[in-house]
């Protein structure tokens, strides 16, 4: 492949493994598109695939994905620790090689528009493809969830950039834009506080004045009895791994509570997590070079 494009749609469903099968099979085989990674969690009740292809063919794919969701899930059942507002909760395009932002951009858009038309589905563009500046934030838009959707919609500041002005009675509505490539991070701690969690979210994410490059929320995984402060870093360059979890380490110490491990969902830059082996093993003049697979 010539042009590479990535992209990272997330589905509201993670418990229903021949449901997951069927939507990630639509990226099985295809001409053009690579399938890279999926995985689900039953907490979160949802289940995040990272693909990438030719604009076109991966195009082809993810329209054909948005259809077999629309056909799977049912949104008025759906729940799950993670915010979401459809049963394809967002779709993000990355520029990788030989593409630029603004190419990505118009691939989201192309998709919203035909996807829309063929699926009756209502798209909110956001990030970089946003019709508006309170709209790139994807936890803005995504504000009210599914359930409160409806209403919100009302507004003429929420009605959807594609598709109609309501949401889809099933399959809700989705988030679908380009950005920069974006880090799922999550961090566990040793306690069922969701509180806690909480707290320390507000107290790194952007919106409440921490980082810039960081989005987080907490939330409770009811199947192990602990709590988790679930991140996405939409900028590892500026906003790095390391930095976030002696963050979050350091704030734990004012609730008595640990960190129990931590988790990347999907793919990570090997960029970013070089950084952090350099932060920790305290590597003197290092850089990519030094890395075996980037002479490969």
């Amino acid at each position: 492949m010539d042009r590479i494009v990535e992209c990272v749609p997330n589905f509201s469903e993670g418990r229903d493994l021949d449901k997951i099968e069927l939507i990630v099979g639509c990226f099985r085989g295809k001409k053009g598109v690579k399938l890279l990674d999926y995985s689900n969690d039953e907490s979160h009740n949802r289940c995040v695939v990272t693909v990438v292809g030719e604009p076109e063919p991966l195009k082809n794919a993810i329209l054909e994905a948005i259809g077999k969701a629309v056909e799977l899930i049912d949104m008025t059942k759906h729940e799950g620790q993670h915010p979401r507002m459809g049963a394809i909760d967002v779709i993000p395009f990355i520029p990788i090689r030989n593409v630029t932002i603004e190419e990505a951009d118009k691939l989201a858009k192309e998709t919203a528009k035909e996807a829309s038309e063929k699926f009756g589905l209502p798209f909110f563009l956001y990030e970089k493809s946003a019709s508006s500046p309170h709209r790139e934030n994807l936890a803005q838009v995504r504000k009210g969830q599914f359930e409160g959707m409806t209403e919100k919609m009302k507004d003429n500041q929420w009605k959807p950039d594609y598709g109609p002005d309501t949401i889809h009675k099933t399959a809700g509505v989705t988030a679908i834009g380009a950005r920069m490539p974006l880090i799922a991070f999550n961090i566990k701690l040793d306690t069922n506080n969701l509180e806690i969690a909480n707290k320390i979210s507000k107290n790194i994410r952007h919106l409440s004045g921490g980082f810039r490059y960081c989005k987080a929320i907490g939330i409770e995984l009811e199947d192990r009895g602990i709590v988790e402060v679930s991140m996405n870093l939409t900028d590892y360059t500026k906003t790095a791994i390391y930095r976030v979890f002696e963050t979050v380490r350091m704030e734990c110490r004012r609730y008595g509570v640990n960190i129990l491990g931590s988790e990347i969902v999907g793919l990570v830059p090997m960029q970013a997590l070089a950084e952090t082996a350099e932060y920790y093993l305290g590597l003197e003049h290092f850089s990519m070079d030094q890395v075996l697979e980037t002479r490969l």
